[in-house]
């Protein structure tokens, strides 16, 4: 959820480097960077998420990984230390900079790059493994779809993706909690995936004591 001050989406759509504003952003009037204006954003809590981590220890990021809506970069630099290539992209440069800037103090390679999650192809990249912590319940109903096709794009077929986004499930749930329904709709055979799972887990943010609902969605890139 973006606070502070940010270009306002109608007065300036320039700002936006020629890609279209997301749903978040043409609501808020804020491009997605204005969340890192003025301290940390709310999903950012300063090291890897506790999901990311298990997933890691389990060995399920192989190949060359792309990190959907990396922030600040912490998961995508844990990632880095086990992955044999890493590319991290988002669109708040704010965050890319932290980022970089992490990973030249640890002295870890990881790249990252300004790209809209919207228009992959344009990466002109294959990845094996796609990882997206927190982006997918910040997209509308059409973006969602529009996103499932566009990771399909720069994926072939047996690659993966691990989806961690809000559940609508339990208390305390977080901003644009989603429904074990919407991932059904986005990840079909029509743009490119076939569900494996969808396991109840937990998000960190920095208003959530002990975290707050998730699903964690484990899906295939199918043929075609």
């Amino acid at each position: 959820m973006a606070t502070g001050r940010g270009t306002s989406a109608t007065d300036q759509p320039d700002g936006f480097g020629g890609r279209r504003p997301t749903s978040h952003e043409q609501v808020s009037g804020q491009q997605w960077d204005a969340s890192y204006h003025d301290g940390p954003a709310p999903w950012e809590v300063g090291h890897p998420q506790a999901t990311i981590v298990r997933l890691a220890e389990e060995g399920r990021f192989t190949g060359a990984v792309l990190d959907a809506g990396c922030g600040a970069g912490d998961n995508t630099l844990l990632i880095a230390e086990q992955a044999s290539s890493v590319l991290g992209i988002d669109v708040a440069e704010t965050a890319l900079a932290m980022a970089r800037e992490k990973a030249a103090e640890r002295g870890i390679e990881a790249e990252f790059a300004a790209v809209d999650a919207l228009d992959l192809q344009a990466l002109g990249r294959r990845f094996d493994t796609v990882v997206d912590c927190g982006l997918f319940h910040a997209l509308d109903t059409d973006e969602r779809a529009r996103y499932a096709a566009s990771l399909a794009s720069v994926t072939g077929p047996g690659a993966r993706a691990y989806v961690l986004c809000f559940s609508d499930e339990g208390p305390e749930t977080g901003p644009h909690p989603v429904r074990r329904d919407d991932l059904v709709a986005a990840f079909t055979t029509d743009t490119g995936w076939k569900i494996e799972a969808i396991e109840a887990d937990r998000i960190e943010t920095r208003f959530h004591d002990h975290g707050a609902p998730a699903w964690l969605a484990s899906v295939v890139r199918t043929k075609g």
